[in-house]
């Protein structure tokens, strides 16, 4: 019962990736920094683009509109149409 052993592999093979069954012992740090790597650009790129999106149409008072939380442009116009009523 079970299915065997571990599958034999030729213990010559070298690979970037590690081989078979390659887990290097650092892995959980490379994968930490590799995250927070990708994290910081997307939030830097995503306000980027918040602070350069431009609408020449505002959307309509209470629809859904996701942008609206994030961008500066239509945050502003709608503090501005508060403030005149």
């Amino acid at each position: 019962m079970g299915g065997g052993g571990k599958i034999p592999y030729p213990k010559e093979v070298w690979s970037p990736a590690g081989g078979w069954y390659a887990q290097p012992a650092n892995w959980k740090a490379n994968t930490a920094i590799i995250g927070a790597a990708v994290i910081g650009i997307v939030a830097a790129t995503w306000s980027l683009s918040a602070e350069r999106e431009h609408r020449d149409k505002m959307p309509e008072p209470g629809r859904f509109f996701p942008s609206r939380y994030w961008s500066k442009q239509i945050i502003e116009h709608e503090r501005q149409q508060k403030n005149e009523s």
